[in-house]
């Protein structure tokens, strides 16, 4: 059946597979409904959304949780097309923490999954994101997501694609308002893939921080673009680390950082490098009785931790 390894409805909070949902489950002190839900009912929503969403979800955390919030967005039909909106509020003084996955359930569906988010962290907000992405090899996909985060608000984000897509388009930006931190990681295992990333910080804020951190390696027939800018329009910290492994002669990886300073109280720091295997350390690896692809994962998978 298609949908044998999409997960368990009672796993998340809020499941979609191709366009149905599956399951929505509310704890106490969160509302979840879908994005044209949240539409009809709150009018105040619509100023996030900007126009009509045609799917997608929207979830409002008015109180501190003690368990993570998940949700699960799977397409399990062939050549099926997501268009999805969502959209986080979380109310002031409350930490949160959430558990988002979006895959494919089987190799060859080359289906398309857009998501177009909004996140927005009220002030003394604390948030941990981890988005986790397993697509298959002929998807087209493409997410971009907004983070604004208020006064003493601290996001400490993780997306994590070691099963990338044919076509990957990812956008992430963040608005940093007073006071706020922004841990950014990126990490993407690209086989005969076109990915390019744009992330961007605006540091908007009096000692707002932001940090991105990318770990990307480039496999067979990969191509990988990424775009790091931070912009400091206030008294700000902020710094870019963008490293890149190429592991055979078929992939490319193009890093480009950009640090705007608009501020002189800004310190804006960036480092950069790609790199391959050192050949000492394969050896090493091999003459402890590992295969060279066993080695080889081994340190790929060392770099992207």
């Amino acid at each position: 059946m298609a949908m044998k390894n999409a997960r368990p409805k009672l796993n998340n909070n809020f499941w979609q597979v191709d366009h149905k949902i599956k399951n929505i489950f509310e704890p106490k002190e969160v509302i979840i409904l879908t994005s044209p839900d949240a539409w009809r009912k709150f009018k105040w929503s619509r100023k996030w959304f900007e126009k009509k969403p045609k799917e997608g979800y929207f979830i409002w955390v008015k109180k501190t949780i003690d368990l993570p919030l998940s949700t699960c967005i799977t397409i399990a039909s062939p050549k099926i097309s997501q268009d999805l909106t969502n959209l986080l509020v979380i109310e002031k003084n409350v930490k949160a923490k959430f558990n988002v996955i979006c895959n494919a359930a089987e190799n060859k569906l080359c289906g398309k999954h857009r998501a177009k988010g909004k996140l927005i962290l009220k002030d003394n907000v604390s948030l941990e994101y981890n988005h986790f992405h397993k697509w298959g090899e002929k998807d087209f996909v493409s997410p971009d997501y907004e983070f604004i985060l208020g006064k003493n608000s601290q996001l400490l984000y993780t997306y994590q694609n070691l099963f990338p897509p044919e076509n990957l388009q990812l956008k992430t930006t963040i608005y940093g308002n007073e006071n706020s931190s922004s841990r950014l990681n990126f990490i993407i295992n690209a086989l005969n893939s076109n990915i390019r990333i744009q992330d961007i910080i605006y540091l908007k804020g009096k000692s707002s921080q932001g940090i991105a951190r990318l770990r990307l390696a480039g496999r067979d027939n990969s191509q990988i673009e990424a775009i790091s800018k931070i912009f400091a329009l206030a008294p700000s910290k902020g710094h870019l680390d963008c490293r890149g492994l190429l592991l055979n002669r078929t992939a490319k990886i193009s890093l480009i950082p950009e640090i705007v300073c608009q501020n002189k109280k800004a310190q804006i720091t960036h480092e950069a490098s790609i790199g391959k295997i050192s050949e000492e350390e394969l050896n090493y690896l091999r003459m402890r009785g590992l295969t060279e692809k066993e080695a080889t994962d081994l340190i790929v998978t060392g770099f992207l931790n």
